[in-house]
């Protein structure tokens, strides 16, 4: 079946391309979500106006997915999730949570369908996560799962770790305090049982 885009199809074409395509996906896809027509001698003759008009959008659209990707590239989320023992997640961290985490995180409303993730996040750990802003620009971020209350409990021990490292620090300069102060003890008894020998 030969189609013309109306739309930018990722992995198809730009809007204005003629393209050959299964019948299945043309008729239960492409057709019914209004991202191509029939490739017909009418509208052929329309392909060319089609395809200025979506460039002028396409330029615009481009300039500002480049600034949201400015602005979300790098950008870290952490998410809580009930886990067993093994680190498999109970549930899953999915592209809706993601789009929602970064509306929430930064204001930017990013569409679940641009949040490239093959399946659900289903283990704890760190995962480089890409958003396909446009067909040739993406950026990534970077999703972290946390076994449920990990986000305190992290916190918790950064605390821990630097109350521990404050009590290590304070014992290092009491210990080397009374090493300076047994010294001069020692030296002290050596001279007495000299004196005693005498």
């Amino acid at each position: 079946m030969k189609v013309l885009l109306i739309e930018d199809v990722d992995n198809l074409g730009y809007a204005g391309d003629i393209k050959e395509v299964k019948n299945g996906y043309g008729r239960n896809y492409l057709l019914p979500q209004q991202l191509a027509i029939l490739a017909t001698p009418g509208a052929m003759k329309q392909a060319e106006t089609i395809r200025k008009a979506a460039e002028k959008v396409r330029a615009q659209e481009r300039a500002d997915a480049e600034a949201i990707s400015n602005q979300i590239s790098g950008l870290e989320l952490v998410f809580e999730r009930r886990a067993g023992e093994t680190g498999k997640l109970y549930g899953s961290v999915t592209s809706n949570d993601i789009a929602e985490a970064i509306l929430e995180k930064t204001g930017i409303e990013i569409d679940k369908r641009k949040v490239a993730l093959p399946e659900p996040v289903r283990t704890l750990g760190v995962q480089e996560v890409t958003i396909k802003l446009m067909i040739d620009l993406s950026t990534t971020i970077q999703v972290e799962v946390l076994p449920l209350g990990g986000i305190l409990e992290r916190e918790r021990l950064s605390q821990a770790e630097a109350a521990e490292a404050a009590e290590v620090l304070e014992e290092a300069e009491e210990a080397s305090g009374a090493v300076f102060s047994e010294a001069p003890a020692e030296d002290t008894a050596t001279e007495e049982d000299e004196a005693d020998e005498v």
